[in-house]
């Protein structure tokens, strides 16, 4: 495309755009662009380089002016053809949330305006609420689909565009391609009608979801347990101290700094529980306050992270850790209650087998699924499921989707009712270890600024790869694009050695190469010089993979 082509393309866009703020931005780079400036003609190109593509994780890229951007004339042809393909499979009822991000709220009402001139009775919620209220509310208000405008745990300039129906889970093929199909039909933005009618909920869904999560944990057990929060600059804030205390667990002492939501995310570079340094103001909080936990939610607080006293200090569980305590804990809770271990414990393809262990030994059903929770949720009969990027399902009927309230509710009762016994979450994760072994994981993410190099990354390990990983001969490789697990085909590859497993794959919404180890040791008599070993088992796999891709 040639600099004029560039510049008439922008100034149609911007002809069409009812947002003055990113039509200003826009013409600004325009008048610098036709002046010759390179720095501004980069980024226009960049802008209009395609259109943000509509996917099984619905719409996710950079606010900004152009077709490659999130904005509101993107989300408008995205609400258009969501309208046209619900009509054409007899939708009628749509529920919209939305996070605190810059534009989340416009998004939320333009896509609202939009479905109830397409004849889609549209509710909108009264503010900005976590994901996983939204994807409650699908089916409490009996909807065909839902929409949560959230870029999750992305860097502030983000925002996206989550597509669910009325199971109450995320779109998965073919849906997407209908829809992202359904969209590129979709003529002008100018002829896209709009119309007031449409309701903007109270605050009655909440108190139900609040209602349900509270009567996940049966009256009379235990409930003391001193925690650390952090909301991370969310919306998850005020909905877990109500969860929390509603369900008779001291108020825990929030991280003030980050408690209010702020799309700017001042104190952290990325506003994820997982990212280096994210933490340090919870765990900072929790040694000053003589906490027993810390609890984390990511931004749309869908997910949860935790932190436990150690010997020596504080450390934030793996989310495999996590998740294999949830499973052992919803298996105890079950039998405790008279229940037959009847249903499944799934996981995705990249997280720690130690729940398929746990799975087993309680007498579950256990399934493993692509990565993301738009697969875990539709596990048969599913009972608990989980993903190592700290996402966990634990009230599957009621939200088939992670939810870091529910999660953060169920450890709680975990560690307090722990804590009644004299012991703590370190105790029961070293049972876990005495029972099945000890298994260690732990990331590799190579994060890009050009997301071509993580194709020629993957293709390096497609036609040269390892023969050994840490010093361990690989015994088998899959290449996940061809299927694996009886799963359908994923961009992926899975290297297995004799008790270790790397599995490396792009990221579904970042700009990043992840990769996901696993090692696993015996035991033993003496627990910690196991779990030395182990750790430096892992270090040696990490090293040996980062040399792999070039980037150790």
């Amino acid at each position: 495309m040639t600099v004029a082509d560039l510049i008439a393309e922008a100034e149609a866009w911007a002809d069409s755009d009812p947002d003055p703020h990113t039509t200003a931005e826009l013409l600004d780079l325009v008048e610098r662009a036709d002046a010759g400036d390179q720095e501004a003609l980069a980024e226009l190109a960049d802008a209009f380089d395609g259109t943000l593509s509509f996917g099984t994780a619905g719409l996710r890229g950079r606010l900004g002016p152009g077709s490659n951007r999130m904005n509101r004339v993107v989300v408008a042809r995205a609400a258009a053809g969501l309208a046209d393909y619900l009509r054409s499979h007899g939708g009628s009822r749509i529920v919209i949330g939305y996070d605190a991000r810059r534009n989340s709220d416009r998004f939320a009402h333009d896509t609202a305006e939009i479905m109830a001139a397409a004849g889609v009775q549209a509710y909108v919620f009264p503010r900005h609420l976590p994901t996983p209220v939204l994807a409650f509310a699908i089916r409490h208000l009996d909807c065909d689909a839902g929409v949560m405008v959230t870029a999750s745990h992305n860097p502030p300039d983000d925002n996206g565009y989550k597509v669910y129906l009325g199971d109450g889970s995320q779109i998965v093929p073919p849906a997407d391609a209908e829809i992202a199909a359904c969209i590129q039909s979709v003529g002008p933005v100018s002829d896209i009608a709009r119309s007031s009618d449409y309701e903007v909920l109270g605050e009655d869904v909440l108190a139900a979801y609040l209602e349900r999560a509270v009567s996940l944990l049966p009256e009379g057990g235990p409930r003391e347990i001193r925690s650390v929060y952090t909301a991370m600059h969310g919306v998850g804030g005020e909905v877990f101290l109500r969860a929390v205390t509603g369900a008779g667990f001291p108020a825990p002492l929030p991280v003030a700094a980050q408690f209010e939501p702020d799309p700017r995310f001042p104190t952290v570079s990325f506003p994820n529980p997982e990212e280096p340094g994210a933490m340090d103001l919870a765990l900072a909080a929790a040694q000053s306050h003589d906490a027993d936990l810390i609890i984390a939610n990511d931004p749309d607080a869908d997910r949860c992270s935790v932190g436990i006293r150690t010997d020596d200090g504080w450390r934030m569980l793996t989310g495999d850790e996590v998740g294999a305590l949830l499973g052992w804990w919803i298996a105890q809770r079950r039998a405790a209650a008279g229940q037959e271990p009847v249903g499944t414990m799934a996981e995705s393809i990249v997280s720690g087998t130690l729940l398929a262990r746990i799975a087993e030994d309680a007498g579950y059903d256990f399934a493993t699924t692509l990565t993301g929770f738009k697969w875990i949720a539709r596990a048969p009969d599913l009972v608990f499921g989980y993903e190592e990027a700290l996402g966990y399902c634990v009230d599957p009927a009621a939200v088939a989707d992670k939810d870091g309230i529910t999660a953060s509710l169920l450890f709680l009762e975990l560690a307090a009712h722990l804590a009644a016994q004299g012991r703590d979450v370190q105790d029961a994760l070293d049972d876990l270890a005495r029972r099945f072994g000890l298994y260690l994981t732990g990331p590799l993410a190579v994060r890009v600024a050009d997301v071509g190099l993580i194709e020629k990354m993957m293709d390096r390990l497609r036609d040269d790869p390892p023969s050994e990983l840490g010093g361990r001969p690989i015994l088998r490789i899959e290449d996940l694009a061809r299927g694996g697990d009886g799963l359908p085909p994923t961009d992926g590859l899975r290297f297995t050695m004799a008790d270790a497993r790397v599995i490396i794959r792009p990221s579904g919404t970042e700009p990043k190469l992840k990769c996901y180890l696993q090692v696993v040791v015996p035991a033993g008599e003496d627990l910690s010089a196991a779990k030395a070993a182990g750790q430096a088992e892992l270090a040696t796999v990490r090293a040996s993979v980062a040399a792999a891709l070039g980037v150790g």
